[in-house]
């Protein structure tokens, strides 16, 4: 027998919460089916950067919406989501994006000096190179947004797998789990890695590229500090030219990655384990070089699948099918609030935006 309410979202991580998030918000019943912990996918970890740096200028407006919402749903859930410390980037590329960001509203940024780079990111050996400051940037804090908005959802969220999703004869949409059939009205997928494989059962094929990543947590060495900037590192200055990192909520541990991926082995399912830890040793000699603030013994390692779109690592689209619509991205965290504020629309019958159609390129780098 069917059972179901007006919308399904299927994927339990930033996005399908967000948009489940929404969708409550404004009235409309919800299910949220997740096979593991809400958040315990892509979406895992402590801290996120939010940025608003961009190559497209599209993205970047959609970051600015972005950040208000972020802002909006602090209040409404009772804690600080976005730290108010900044984001700074280091190396090549400043003024490029300083103008890009110069045509976004409600966007603060601006080169800064080593006196202030020191005094934003204290735990930075030192450096005089170009360096940046995102104002209104900062770390995510990522597991409290994602306890907040779980607790909002309560029992909306059904821990489950989802096998199929197809739109029914009767205009609805079913979903096949585990231990149940249901139809919705409308289905959001944001399922991460399992969002292909969804739409391939639609008979649609997304050019989403798999791979896995890692990122080092470190303990500050003494006292944390006050001003805890998140850092993006192209320079090359300490030996690597693609590191991103983020603080804790208490300023206690910074998070540290790498960006780059370890690719997926012939199966495309399974990963080798030594380029893991090789991207992992690559990380804590960084932060020997180049923040010398942290205790260079890692204290937690967050593993997880990466899916990128082929015309940028920041790409996102949508696409939808008879009821559904699937999302797919890299780099999306910062992007949730607004991103799950227009799937909901969507799923509430509004239009999908031409920019997040996927020939639009949304991130096109």
């Amino acid at each position: 027998m069917a059972t179901g309410t007006d919308v399904a979202v299927i994927g339990g991580g930033i996005v399908g919460l967000a948009t489940a998030y929404s969708l409550r918000r404004a009235g409309v019943p919800v299910t949220v089916y997740e096979a593991g912990q809400p958040g315990g996918g892509q979406s895992a970890g402590d801290s996120r950067i939010f940025r608003h740096a961009h190559a497209d200028v599209r993205l970047a407006r959609f970051a600015a919406r972005s950040r208000a919402l972020w802002r909006e749903w602090g209040d409404q859930l009772g804690a600080e989501l976005v730290s108010t410390d900044g984001a700074v980037a280091l190396g090549p590329g400043i003024d490029e994006k300083v103008d890009v960001l110069d045509d976004v509203e409600d966007v603060e940024v601006r080169r800064i000096d080593a006196g202030e780079l020191a005094e934003r990111l204290p735990l930075l050996a030192a450096y005089d190179g170009p360096a940046m400051l995102d104002v209104h940037g900062g770390s995510i804090h990522a597991a409290i947004a994602v306890e907040r908005l779980s607790a909002f959802l309560g029992d909306a969220i059904v821990r489950d797998h989802v096998l199929t999703v197809r739109p029914t004869a009767g205009g609805a949409v079913e979903v096949r789990t585990g231990t149940r059939r249901a139809e919705h009205g409308r289905v959001v997928v944001a399922a991460g890695r399992g969002t292909a494989a969804l739409a391939h059962g639609l008979g649609l094929s997304l050019p989403v590229r798999n791979a896995a990543h890692v990122r080092v947590s470190f303990d500050v060495a003494g006292k944390a500090p006050s001003s805890f900037a998140t850092l993006q590192d192209s320079s090359g200055a300490f030996g690597e030219a693609g590191v991103y990192a983020a603080a804790s909520p208490d300023h206690s541990r910074y998070g540290v990655g790498i960006a780059e991926e370890v690719q997926v082995n012939g199966d495309g399912r399974s990963v080798d384990p030594d380029a893991l830890d090789a991207l992992a040793e690559r990380t804590i000699a960084y932060v020997r070089r180049a923040l010398p603030g942290l205790d260079p013994t890692p204290v937690g390692h967050v593993h997880c699948w990466v899916t990128t779109l082929p015309w940028g690592d920041d790409g996102v689209a949508v696409w939808e099918h008879e009821g559904v619509s699937l999302v797919a991205g890299h780099n999306l965290f910062k992007q949730a609030p607004e991103l799950g504020r227009v799937l909901a629309d969507v799923a509430a019958g509004g239009s999908l935006p031409d920019d997040l159609r996927p020939g639009a390129r949304l991130g096109h780098a």
